[in-house]
């Protein structure tokens, strides 16, 4: 796991961008104060999505004065290996795999993690979006 990912904040954030696609900064940031039931301060906040730009993990592109904000496909990728990851943990119970392993043993490198998610018959991610049969990552 990347060092970016050691942030809860940065997690979320990504969670509830692949969730709904894009935000608006200061929409993302309303919903996480929601969710943490508690407020962020905003100079911390925008580092957090400055940093996550500059690694590459979100797009920014401007709508009228608003910043918006969207998962580029390494953000993603790093967080649903992520969730596997964590879904291993949990389901799994740590199930023994050692460094480097995967416990589902066909070579995707995902582990336990596919009765969570809808992996395409090639083995690919599954498509993003508001709506899909896959679990909430939001909550």
């Amino acid at each position: 796991m990347t060092k970016w990912f050691h942030s809860g904040r940065r997690r979320d954030l990504c969670a509830l961008l692949y969730d709904h696609g894009e935000l608006r900064a200061q929409s993302a940031k309303s919903r996480l104060e929601s969710h943490y039931d508690e407020r962020i301060d905003p100079g911390s906040f925008y580092g957090t999505l400055t940093a996550l730009v500059e690694a590459g993990y979100l797009d920014r592109h401007t709508e009228g004065i608003a910043d918006v904000y969207a998962l580029t496909e390494a953000g993603e990728t790093a967080l649903l290996d992520h969730y596997a990851w964590l879904g291993d943990r949990i389901e799994g119970g740590g199930g023994g795999a050692e460094c480097g392993e995967t416990e589902g043993g066909d070579g995707s490198g995902r582990g336990g993690e596919t009765e969570g998610i809808d992996w395409d018959e090639r083995g690919s991610r599954p498509e993003r979006g508001p709506k899909r049969d896959s679990p909430d990552l939001k909550d």
